[in-house]
């Protein structure tokens, strides 16, 4: 079974809130001394491609489109134990929209082989849209299975567990079939060992540029317009008084005073 796993590069949830700053003029937050890593979800997605190649055979592709720098996420994703892995370099401008993002992925895809399963993670850590997994089917003519936390091989399908607000649903799918990857206790990403972090730098990355994948990036579906930090301000009283009864009844008019103003 040939399986792919799209992966994405963003920048480290867990910055300090005090380091965070935003990009006014991109629209985009700035990096500054954060790192970039590898989306948690896509992870997963990886995690569980590799656990269903171990358990059923076959190969397992890792695919970004990002700037030059993604190549990280591939070679970890090639420490993990995938098989081979691509990178679709852009440009270092503004972030594409999902779409874009679907239409590169799908070119891609189609370029590298046919592919009995597509995985993506349910969302990202940085936008949190979740709207790729559902472009990239429709781009590619596959249908979709959503929140999906484990997969096993069935009568020459798929047994897919799904998440949902009241439980799980169990799907039999038919390849090929796009699932989006969700979280849970079986799919924690594992840890690289040291050789096989040491053979990933060795092994070959294909690279293509959006030109070479003939992808015309026209037409968004959403433009983010305006990124800013909410502010919030707070001005601090001391009540007064020589005696703590004073004290209480200066705050009590200070709250009747507030309420008034209030109406």
């Amino acid at each position: 079974m040939r399986i792919l796993v799209c992966m994405k590069q963003i920048l480290d949830p867990d910055v300090p809130a005090r380091d965070f700053r935003i990009d006014g003029r991109r629209n985009e937050a700035e990096r500054a001394s954060a790192n970039l890593v590898a989306n948690i979800f896509c992870e997963n997605a990886l995690e569980t491609a590799l656990q269903l190649r171990d358990a059923s055979g076959g190969s397992v592709t890792a695919l970004s489109f990002g700037t030059e720098e993604a190549e990280d996420v591939l070679r970890k994703a090639l420490a993990m134990t995938a098989d081979e892995a691509a990178l679709v370099i852009r440009s270092d401008g503004p972030a594409p929209d999902a779409l874009t993002v679907a239409k590169v992925l799908a070119a891609a895809a189609r370029k590298l082989c046919d592919f009995d399963v597509v995985m993506v993670g349910r969302e990202s850590g940085d936008w949190g849209v979740g709207q790729t997994g559902g472009l990239l089917a429709e781009e590619l003519g596959l249908p979709m299975v959503a929140l999906v936390d484990g997969a096993e091989l069935a009568d020459g399908g798929l047994t897919l567990r799904r998440q949902t607000g009241y439980g799980f649903d169990v799907v039999e799918a038919q390849a090929p079939v796009l699932v989006t990857i969700t979280n849970c206790e079986g799919n924690v990403p594992r840890i690289p060992k040291t050789r096989d972090v040491m053979k990933a730098h060795r092994k070959p990355l294909t690279t293509w540029s959006v030109d070479e994948l003939g992808v015309a990036a026209d037409g968004k579906i959403a433009e983010v317009v305006e990124l800013t930090v909410p502010e919030k301000h707070v001005t601090c009283e001391f009540v007064e008084g020589d005696s703590l009864d004073e004290k209480v009844d200066a705050f009590a008019r200070r709250i009747a005073d507030v309420m008034g103003a209030l109406g």
